[in-house]
């Protein structure tokens, strides 16, 4: 699906309305935790197995300063730790104080936590063969932190966790560009059609609740179609943890590259997480069989429980 420059803002935000009435009446009616097929629960001696050897704890100090949403009291369990590589794979070098390091580490929930929406109920229940593991991130109590906006969200809180606060950007799917340090030094967005100008109207502010206001504001106006425009377009052989897969489209869809993993023939197989519409928890995805919650690379195209499959041409790179 081809990605327009520019799209007026007034009619994605009315698109972005539908979208989450539509989404709200799926909510409420039954068979919510059934979207696509039917959920297959995951065997209770697997969940024992994986519970016990990954016990939760208190955050480190440094996982409070490199996941910096992280309550002091939050018990949680690292992803590189509790979702080992398939046996006969090893996971693939990362460099240090990079996006895919950030991830290996990135806090999970309970072996068996359930995917809850923005409203407090249950999408998935945490048995369902397709759900793999939910992380301990906030998504606030609005309909807003979804597909695209989740991997925007884990990318921005990576940045901010590495001081380099000043490359945090993202743009709307009109194309404009929303920069944190101008909205930290008080611009904010006037809106009218598809234009955009940014004006100094608040006092400058750098504070985390502030950074989280921005957050909302990117995931009001971006979404799949503007993700769906980044210049970095990783292929097959070279992809790495931090990378996405995106279809852009109202709806689209979006999956975050957390991790990889290769054999000794060359195999390559990746671990993925998502967002999801109506705004929900970000969860770490499985598609069954024998490597576990592990995708494989070797087809032309990735398949995802929730979505149409993803094809190497949807795959991107930020900066």
């Amino acid at each position: 699906m081809t990605t327009p420059e520019r799209l007026p803002l007034s009619t994605f935000r009315a698109g972005a309305k539908w979208l989450h009435r539509a989404a709200l009446v799926a909510l409420l009616g039954p068979g919510l935790a059934s979207a696509g097929p039917a959920h297959a629960k995951v065997p209770t001696a697997v969940h024992a197995m994986l519970a016990a050897a990954t016990p939760l704890r208190a955050p480190t100090r440094d996982e409070l300063a490199r996941y910096a949403w992280l309550a002091k009291d939050a018990r949680i369990r690292p992803l590189d730790l509790s979702i080992p590589a398939p046996e006969g794979y090893t996971r693939v070098a990362v460099e240090s104080g990079s996006f895919a390091e950030w991830l290996r580490g990135l806090p999970l929930r309970a072996e068996g936590t359930p995917v809850l929406h923005f409203r407090g109920g249950e999408v998935l229940p945490g048995d369902d063969a397709r759900l793999a593991a939910v992380a301990e991130l906030d998504i606030g109590t609005a309909n807003l932190q979804q597909c695209a906006d989740s991997v925007i969200r884990l990318h921005a809180e990576w940045l901010w966790s590495r001081q380099q606060r000043e490359q945090i950007a993202y743009r709307f799917t009109s194309g404009h560009l929303a920069s944190w340090p101008s909205y930290a030094a008080g611009d904010r967005a006037r809106i009218s059609g598809s234009k955009v100008t940014w004006v100094r109207s608040a006092a400058a502010d750098s504070s985390r609740a502030a950074f989280r206001s921005y957050l909302d504001l990117v995931f009001t106006y971006a979404g799949t179609l503007s993700l769906a425009t980044a210049k970095g377009r990783p292929t097959r052989e070279d992809l790495r943890a931090g990378d996405f897969f995106v279809l852009g489209g109202s709806p689209g869809h979006a999956v975050l590259v957390l991790d990889v993993a290769a054999d000794a023939g060359g195999r390559r197989v990746a671990l993925l997480g998502q967002g999801f519409m109506p705004a929900q928890d970000f969860h770490v995805l499985s598609p069954g069989g024998e490597l576990g919650p592990w995708f494989p690379l070797e087809g032309e195209a990735v398949a995802t429980p929730f979505w149409k499959p993803f094809p190497w041409t949807s795959a991107r790179r930020f900066p």
